[in-house]
């Protein structure tokens, strides 16, 4: 991959994680671009280049992105300091001013180096402990995935807290990292699963209420309740105006797809005569698993049956994931949902499916087995409509008791 192309990846994982800033190349050399306070106050951010003393070549990319990190942490915080990213060339400090302050921190660089060190051996002991199961052997291209989405982003904070503590590998680093992201967010969920997952590695102990502290797996209860319905999911797919892309559509909202695996999908039980069961293929990100449609009379619905002998039917997208990831894949259906401004993101389809089968009534380990996750997430991300439908189960038994 060319220095641009390996750009144009980072920064669109960037978005992805609602960070604003970009790192591009201006000449040889590379710089941050984003909303950064101004010099003359502070309050107010304006679009504005930072340099990083960092050559443009690709062995330099992920030192940027290190500092990146590091200057979104200081901008979240509202800790950001122009003075602190000035080139040596231009800071004000004497020679002798310089001097001083190395011999006042030569004792704990020596501290700081050997604890980074460390750090660095754990953390690629767990990266390469990570690849090595043999589950995710299976699926290789998901694991490459998952690692790139859900694990690196996270670790490469912890990295930068661990320098500017500094602290070393423990529950203290651990629960630091974890406060640095929003209460009730979707990343402080995924940071807290990729910090355990850390944690059972190196044998730390996390805090008793690790899991209340994660704060934010599931829906947030805004948008459980703006979950579209099965009129309005039918209504909106009209809106396409691309029949390739309506079959995209068609085929999340009926068997509750995430955005990448339409396109890693055997669809030859659509076909005439077929049981239309479809199966997602191992290479997807949580390896092969199979889904029924709810509703199924949503294929003829949506015209998904000349998939069954024709996938190409779909849009032209790349799926060699020698040159693609899944992330990559995934990310091109959402661009077109925006791009048509579709009133819901493709993953409120997915909940939509899995509420649907909380109706219905299927169990759990069976929607959890066909949405390709565990049935403890399942039960964590719609535990509302989950508790209702037990509720009101409960209650229907009970009155069927009394009148009896």
């Amino acid at each position: 991959m060319d220095l641009s192309s390996a750009l144009t990846t980072i920064n669109a994982d960037l978005a992805a994680h609602g960070i604003r800033l970009r790192i591009e190349q201006r000449g040889q050399r590379l710089n941050l671009r984003g909303p950064l306070p101004c010099r003359k106050d502070s309050a107010t951010l304006r679009v504005q280049r930072l340099s990083l003393g960092l050559s443009a070549a690709e062995e330099n990319l992920q030192e940027a992105e290190r500092l990146l990190q590091m200057v979104d942490l200081q901008l979240r915080r509202s800790q950001f300091r122009w003075d602190q990213w000035q080139s040596p060339a231009r800071q004000s400090a004497t020679p002798d001013a310089r001097s001083d302050q190395n011999s006042l921190n030569s004792q704990s660089l020596d501290s700081q180096s050997l604890n980074s060190q460390s750090l660095n051996r754990q953390l690629n002991s767990f990266k390469d402990a990570f690849f090595r199961d043999p589950i995710r052997r299976r699926a290789a291209a998901g694991s490459r995935s998952t690692w790139t989405a859900a694990y690196r982003p996270y670790l490469r904070r912890l990295q930068m807290l661990a320098e500017s503590r500094p602290l070393p590998l423990g529950a203290e680093l651990l629960k630091a990292t974890l406060e640095s992201y929003e209460e009730g967010s979707r990343s402080r969920q995924q940071c807290a699963t990729a910090l355990a997952a850390l944690a059972r590695h190196c044998a730390i102990t996390l805090p008793q209420n690790w899991r209340e502290e994660a704060g934010g797996y599931g829906l947030h209860r805004a948008r459980f309740r703006s979950l579209p319905t099965d009129g309005e999911i039918l209504e909106t797919c009209l809106q396409i105006p691309n029949p390739r892309w309506r079959l995209v559509f068609g085929l999340m909202a009926t068997y509750g797809l995430r955005n990448h695996e339409v396109f890693f999908c055997d669809l030859s039980a659509l076909a005439p005569g077929g049981d239309r069961v479809i199966r997602v293929l191992p290479t997807s990100k949580t390896g092969e698993h199979q889904a029924w449609p709810f509703h199924p009379e949503w294929v003829e619905r949506f015209g998904l049956e000349p998939l069954g002998s024709d996938d190409s039917l779909l849009p032209a997208v790349c799926t060699d994931l020698r040159r693609t990831t899944l992330q990559q894949v995934g990310r091109r259906v959402a661009e077109q949902f925006r791009r048509y401004e579709l009133p819901f993101t493709p993953y409120d389809l997915r909940h939509a499916w899995a509420v649907r089968t909380i109706h219905i009534g299927l169990p759990d380990t069976v929607a959890a087995r066909m949405m390709g996750h565990s049935v403890a997430i399942h039960t964590r991300t719609y535990h509302h409509w989950i508790t209702r439908r037990d509720q009101q189960q409960a209650v229907d038994a009970a009155l069927a008791r009394h009148r009896a």
